[in-house]
C-alpha cells in the first residue's frame, strides 16, 4: 500500500497494489497537480490503475483525471445517489478550493454491488454507515488489517457530524463503533491526517468516543487536542449549536 498525503486539508490519497501491476485507488486528492503527479508517479513504477474508490460523496474524495485511467470508480449505492444529487455543489466547491480539474471525471462513480470490490488484488471488506456523511463507505483488509477509513479516526481532526441526522451524535456512534469492532487493525489510514498503528487505531477510537461524549453532555470548552486550528473551532462551536441551542 502506497499513501501520499496532500498539503492542503492533510488529505490522503491511498492506492492499494494488486497483482502483475494492477493498483486500486482510493479517494485522489486534493490539487489538480497533485492527482496529476499521483498519476504521474504510478506510472513511474508501472503501476496500472484497474479501479478507484470514493469513500464519501464530499468534493475532496470525488476528484479523477484522465491519466488514472478509464476505470471503474465504485462507492455505496447511497454514496453515488448523494453525489449525483448534488453534483452541481460539489462543482462549485471543486472549483473554490482546488480550480482546475476535469469535470468530465469529477464524481462519475458506479455503485459497489456487494460488500467487496472487484478486482485481482486484496479482498476488500466494504462497512457503511452514515457517521459523517451518508453512504460512507470505510474499506477494511483484512489479509493485512488495514482499514481505509475515510473522514473518520483521524489525529488531526475531531468527529465531523453529519447534521441531516436527527441523531448525528448516535448515528456518528453507530459508524465508529463498526469500526471499532473490526478484528485485528494493524494500519488506520484517515481521509485526513496520518497513519497509525493498531495502538494508534485504538487511542483514535477512545478519543472520538470521548469527544462524542463530552459533545452530547454539554460540554462546551472541549479539551480536545485536535481543536487546535480557527476551523476545527469554528466546527466544534457549530455542533455543540446544533445539539444544544
Amino acid at each position: 500500500m502506497l499513501v501520499a498525503t496532500a498539503v492542503q486539508y492533510t488529505t490522503t490519497s491511498t492506492v492499494v497494489l494488486g497483482a502483475g501491476g494492477s493498483c486500486l485507488v482510493v479517494d485522489p486528492s486534493v490539487t489538480v497537480a497533485e492527482v496529476s503527479g499521483l498519476a504521474d508517479e504510478l506510472a513511474r513504477r508501472n503501476l496500472r490503475p484497474v479501479a478507484g474508490w470514493a469513500t464519501h460523496a464530499h468534493w475532496d474524495h470525488l476528484l479523477w483525471c484522465a491519466e488514472l485511467g478509464d476505470v471503474p470508480r465504485y462507492s455505496t449505492q447511497r454514496g453515488v445517489e448523494l453525489a449525483q444529487r448534488e453534483r452541481a455543489g460539489l462543482i462549485e466547491g471543486v472549483n473554490a478550493a482546488a480550480p482546475g480539474h476535469d469535470m468530465d471525471v469529477f464524481a462519475r462513480l458506479t455503485v459497489l454491488d456487494g460488500n467487496r470490490i472487484p478486482w485481482d488484488g486484496p479482498a476488500t471488506m466494504l462497512v457503511e454507515h452514515d457517521a459523517h456523511e451518508v453512504g460512507h463507505g470505510a474499506i477494511f483488509l483484512p489479509e493485512t488489517g488495514t482499514l481505509l477509513a475515510g473522514d473518520m479516526l483521524s489525529d488531526l481532526e475531531i468527529p465531523l457530524l453529519y447534521p441531516g441526522d436527527p441523531d448525528p451524535v448516535g448515528q456518528y456512534r453507530a459508524g465508529l463503533e463498526l469500526l471499532a469492532a473490526l478484528d485485528v487493525v494493524r494500519t488506520v489510514v484517515p481521509g485526513h491526517g496520518n497513519v497509525g498503528d493498531a495502538i494508534e487505531f485504538r487511542r483514535r477510537v477512545d478519543a472520538d468516543r470521548r469527544y462524542l461524549d463530552k459533545l452530547e453532555s454539554g460540554v462546551r470548552e472541549a479539551d480536545d487536542e485536535r481543536i487546535g486550528s480557527a476551523w476545527l473551532v469554528s466546527e466544534h462551536e457549530r455542533q455543540y449549536s446544533m445539539l444544544h441551542s
